[in-house]
């Protein structure tokens, strides 16, 4: 998982409330387990018409959002369903954060799990930015300090420190397990090796012991 620090980007302006995972990401394409290529299917029925053809109204079809890499979303972005796609088609379009008066709990905790950095923040200052990404100019997403930056403004917003420290490592909470807990995981396996060895024979080991003699 790429680290998180500062992203640099045009920002979306998306501000419909309650924009749920199958808004996102339609449930016809769930039966799709691979990450790659499911950018096509975010937003799918808002993005494209019947014909599939882009839609010129919607956000990530206008020329100044179609790089955006950032999304700033209405409340309660992400409800419904807890599907994972609606994270992995954000990420693979290029989405790395998106900023919300509010989230979807679920949608909230998949986004660190995928290294997008989702950010609440109160009315005003989400109203300042929302404001700020419709001109098309860029924001600046400084995960180190915590703010939003552009032209003279400077947002602070909170973020759990345990979560923050992940995207900052590229982490998720398996990744940081095995990368803190390597040690004491290396001797666990020793130990259960030396106390049930029958737990790691293979094939031709257990087909020795049931047969043995034979060629």
């Amino acid at each position: 998982m790429e680290p998180f620090r500062t992203l640099v980007s045009a920002a979306a302006p998306l501000a419909d409330s309650d924009i749920d995972t199958d808004i996102i990401y339609p449930a016809r394409f769930l039966l799709r387990l691979d990450k790659r290529d499911l950018q096509a299917c975010l937003f799918r029925d808002r993005r494209f018409d019947a014909a599939d053809r882009p839609r010129a109204d919607f956000v990530l079809n206008r020329t100044a959002f179609r790089a955006a890499r950032i999304l700033v979303a209405g409340a309660n972005f992400g409800c419904g369903s807890s599907r994972e796609h609606a994270v992995w088609a954000l990420l693979d379009f290029g989405i790395r954060c998106v900023i919300a008066p509010s989230f979807g709990e679920i949608f909230y905790a998949n986004c660190f799990r995928s290294g997008v950095l989702p950010i609440r923040l109160p009315i005003a200052e989400y109203a300042r930015v929302l404001a700020q990404a419709e001109t098309g100019d860029e924001l600046t997403i400084d995960l180190e300090t915590s703010e939003i930056r552009f032209a003279r403004e400077r947002i602070s917003f909170d973020i759990d420190p345990y979560r923050r420290n992940l995207l900052l490592r590229g982490l998720d909470e398996i990744g940081a397990i095995l990368a803190e807990d390597a040690a004491d995981i290396a001797a666990f396996e020793i130990e259960r090796r030396r106390l049930a060895p029958w737990l790691f024979l293979d094939a031709d080991d257990i087909a020795s012991r049931l047969h043995p003699g034979d060629p």
